[in-house]
């Protein structure tokens, strides 16, 4: 017997050194014995000496022992010496266990595909991946044809391999020592791109902020000026324009209307056109995350709006995605008041455009009059189509929650529930922590405490993680950051210390080595 080995059949190794002196004194009480193969040799418990003989007819025992012939047939031998090694050996192949027995592989394989049918062990690529878990599992043997084994798959026993799973979780939450608040706030802001230096530039690197901050609502007015422009270089709206134009990106409102929360059935509230109506971005190839809602686009609630807002609702409904002359004339209304609907629409989370530059010509009085920066006038409408807005219809709820996560990861680097307080279009931090401990165990994220100061669990990207720890040894340069109110970064009251400022698009935060400063009321540029 070696090495613990349940078979009791083994192969002596230099491993078993060190228990020599506890084997002599099983061979002393007749309980062990040494056998011989071709220069090997193997330490044998008595009771398994017939089992032995089976496999290898040549042996000679070391004391000399007589046994009887045993009536086993030869594969089930093979089959419950497979057996008691694989309760304790952890993950290993065919070709491996094969040398150490010194069996032929093609008889270790036979064995471990009848003990996987058993439901007792698995198989996949577990120390290759560089974790030990499931997510590199691959085909049961009744999903494959032909050779069923790979010749590096690897092959462990199930709740071994559990075992083995959480003690490598357990382990990669503690590799990380906890950054302060402010050490992750300096970070955060370097994440995202408004830490000078740090931004991205062109179409791409527009597309790469709205990946980031896609689902996070902003004041219309503010998105371009105030957060934008801060993360990318030479800002060109055009970019933005392209990106809505080609398809790779949408927007609108998503979180209700106040309107919407209360039965408005005798015409106490409405829906008002305002430049600072909460809106949003979503990158329409990663768009699971937006959970279908009730929108105002539902029959009967179409109440809180106003006769022009209702008429131009009732004519996208019918008609579907329409340029602005084509409802100017269908509905019959005057610019002005098809304007209005449609501005009306927007602020209740109803339609949406080809481009951003159809609400740009809403949102900027001198487009509403005509009128340009200079002698020459913009146009006063853009070229795109207005249509409804519809959310995913995405019916895997678990699905979706899962994308939310990736969403938010994307956003934060280190994602836990104080720092969602500024999210609106959430599923409950329940829902998410299911699925974040979901991809922990996959091996896709990182678990653990990465900032102190905060109760909860906390997941991170690993490539959050290691820039996480880099930051963390860079000194203090005394620089300071102004962001707007409006900006997702403005966590004062949140991450760090200070009194919360409203996300107003007129107030500004500021931050010295990620500590929030006095905040100023004037309006960023």
């Amino acid at each position: 017997m070696s090495g613990g080995n349940l078979s009791g059949i083994g192969r002596v190794g230099q491993a078993t050194y060190e228990w020599e002196r506890w084997f002599e004194q099983l061979v002393q009480q007749g309980r062990a014995m040494v056998g011989l193969i071709n220069g090997r040799r193997y330490w044998i418990a008595a009771e398994r000496a017939e089992l032995f003989e089976i496999l290898f007819p040549d042996v000679r025992y070391e004391p000399a022992l007589a046994t009887g012939v045993g009536t086993s047939a030869r594969d089930e031998v093979v089959l419950k010496t497979v057996t008691g090694w694989m309760s304790h050996l952890g993950p290993t192949t065919a070709s491996d266990l094969g040398q150490l027995l010194g069996l032929a592989a093609t008889e270790i394989e036979q064995a471990l595909l009848r003990i996987e049918m058993s439901g007792a062990i698995l198989r996949g690529k577990f120390v290759g991946a560089g974790r030990i878990g499931p997510a590199e599992l691959v085909p049961s043997a009744s999903d494959r044809t032909g050779n069923c084994a790979e010749i590096n798959t690897e092959w462990c026993d199930r709740r071994l391999l559990a075992r083995i799973h959480r003690l490598t979780v357990a382990t990669l939450r503690k590799q990380i020592e906890p950054v302060t608040a402010a050490q992750f706030m300096r970070w955060l802001m370097r994440w995202q791109h408004v830490t000078p230096g740090t931004q991205v530039a062109g179409e791409r690197g527009t597309l790469e902020i709205l990946t980031q901050l896609q689902g996070f609502e902003i004041p219309a007015n503010a998105w371009e000026r105030q957060v934008l422009a801060r993360r990318v270089g030479n800002y060109d709206p055009k970019n933005l324009d392209q990106l809505c134009l080609m398809g790779s990106v949408g927007w609108g409102r998503l979180s209700p209307h106040p309107a919407t929360l209360e039965d408005t059935a005798a015409g106490k509230r409405r829906v008002i056109p305002t430049s600072v109506a909460p809106i949003t971005f979503f990158v329409r190839a990663e768009a699971e995350w937006m959970l279908p809602h009730e929108s105002m686009a539902e029959p009967g609630t179409a109440r809180n709006l106003s006769d022009s807002a209702q008429d131009v609702l009732r004519f996208l409904k019918e008609r579907g995605a329409s340029f602005f002359p084509d409802i100017v004339r269908e509905t019959g209304k005057l610019k002005s008041e098809v304007e209005t609907g449609l501005w009306e629409l927007v602020a209740a989370g109803v339609v949406t455009a080809d481009g951003f530059d159809n609400l740009r010509s809403l949102i900027d009085p001198k487009r509403r009059m005509g009128m340009g920066n200079g002698k020459i006038a913009r146009p006063r409408h853009s070229a795109g189509r207005w249509a409804l807005l519809h959310t995913s219809q995405l019916t895997d709820r678990a699905r979706a929650v899962e994308a939310t996560c990736w969403m938010l990861l994307k956003r934060y680097g280190v994602v836990f529930r104080d720092l969602m307080a500024r999210e609106t279009n959430l599923p409950k931090w329940r829902e998410l922590q299911i699925a974040f401990r979901r991809l922990e165990d996959r091996g896709e994220i990182r678990g653990g405490r990465f900032v102190s100061g905060f109760l909860g669990e906390q997941f991170a990207l690993p490539a959050a993680v290691e820039s996480l720890r880099a930051t963390r040894r860079m000194p203090p340069t005394g620089e300071t950051v102004v962001l707007s109110a409006a900006d997702p970064l403005n966590l004062v009251g949140i991450l760090v210390p200070g009194e919360r400022v409203p996300a107003i698009s007129g107030r500004t935060v500021a931050f010295r080595d990620g500590v929030a400063e006095v905040a100023d009321v004037a309006a960023v540029s």
